[in-house]
């Protein structure tokens, strides 16, 4: 694999993914009910809906307290949209306590040669010594999908990654989520959901490495020699960037942004003791918005939804002795997709594309993914954004 070209082996990463066993994530056409009956339903759902904010635009968003997994509101909480750079929480959730801190890896250009066209970088350069510590700032702070990458064949491939990535995605019991590359940049079939991201974030939380680099505003990253130069987070809720304040209390967690998926956001802030994870998925605008509505349902939830009564629950993992849910047909009464229509139709909100299986679904992958990888759409969902493809 490491001897073939660039082409082949991209192609070969969509051939992959799409030839994982399917069995293991519930199919795009399905709604869950995974967290509470509720949570499978379309429409807002809250206990008190008072004060909720009137103006949210996102597909897709979930407000749960971290420290007892209630939900509190959501909206759509299981449908499955393309989930960006957020879905490096599950990278995270898998990889990151496989390697020490202060191990190094000189960098060479086989681990670079698969990062997609149009990738959201941090500067990884072949020949140059970094430590996982420098990687994981990368992939924190600038999203970059070539420290994925790195960290990425460091683990034993791209493709060991994205099966160890759905195993854990299913131990978490996101069964929402259908991992193709561990980057999140778009490729057909790839899917998360708000539910999921926030058990992603959830569960990051709990490892400190996790919440020291989600929360870490600005780092110095190597350049070569003795050179560094400084990148800054680009969560904006952190950063304070393009004309927004630092939300008071936020501690991190993750924003992404494609052309195709639009603008993602899984953040945690705290209060008075009290830390609420909201999850925003595609709002209509671009820009400023999915963390503009990410801080409107945080100023709920620390407000008139403190005493709002939960409509759900985040699970805990299977391997730490959580239920096992089951996924709800999508016709379900109450459902998402229900009525005739499917989950997984553009008109209900979700990705329009399917998870494909087979050797039908590995050739259409293919297809897909060569398309996707050519493709250099710099243009950004508002002017002055400051987004890439892959962030």
């Amino acid at each position: 694999m490491r001897d073939s070209s660039r082409l082949t082996r991209r192609a070969a990463l969509g051939l992959t993914a799409a030839v994982l066993p399917l069995a293991a994530s519930t199919p795009a056409s399905a709604a869950t009910a995974i967290g509470g009956e509720r949570l499978g339903r379309d429409g807002i759902q809250a206990g008190d809906a008072a004060g909720l904010p009137k103006k949210l635009t996102a597909r897709s968003w979930l407000i749960a307290d971290h420290k007892t997994g209630e939900v509190l509101a959501a909206y759509r909480a299981h449908q499955r949209l393309a989930p960006a750079s957020t879905l490096k929480m599950l990278f995270a959730d898998t990889v990151l306590g496989k390697f020490e801190r202060t191990r190094t890896y000189r960098v060479t250009d086989a681990d670079l040669a698969d990062v997609p066209s149009g990738s959201s970088l941090v500067g990884v350069k072949p020949g140059i010594q970094y430590t996982v510590h420098q990687l994981w700032q990368g992939v924190f702070l600038r999203s970059g999908n070539d420290a994925v990458h790195v960290l990425s064949h460091m683990n034993g491939g791209i493709a060991a990654t994205v099966a160890e990535m759905q195993a854990k995605a299913n131990d978490l019991q996101a069964l929402d989520t259908h991992v193709v590359s561990p980057d999140g940049f778009d490729h057909p079939g790839q899917v998360s959901s708000a539910y999921d991201l926030t058990l992603f974030a959830r569960h990051g939380l709990h490892d400190d490495d996790f919440s020291s680099y989600c929360s870490t505003r600005v780092a110095n990253f190597p350049a070569g020699g003795k050179k560094t130069f400084q990148i800054q987070n680009t969560d904006r809720l952190l950063s304070g960037a393009y004309g927004l304040r630092p939300y008071p209390g936020i501690i991190g967690v993750k924003n992404g942004y494609t052309s195709h998926a639009g603008n993602t956001f899984t953040g945690a802030a705290t209060r008075d003791g009290r830390t609420l994870l909201v999850t925003v998925m595609h709002p209509k605008n671009g820009g400023n918005e999915v963390y503009k509505e990410t801080a409107a349902l945080l100023d709920w939830g620390f407000g008139k939804g403190s005493s709002a009564q939960a409509v759900g629950t985040l699970v805990d993992p299977l391997s730490e002795g959580g239920a096992t849910a089951s996924p709800v047909p999508s016709g379900a009464k109450g459902a998402p997709g229900a009525s005739g229509r499917s989950a997984s139709s553009a008109s209900d909100g979700a990705s329009p594309w399917p998870v494909l299986g087979g050797a039908a679904g590995a050739v259409a992958v293919l297809a897909g993914g060569a398309f996707a990888l050519r493709r250099r759409r710099a243009a950004v969902a508002a002017a002055g954004s400051g987004e890439s493809d892959g962030s």
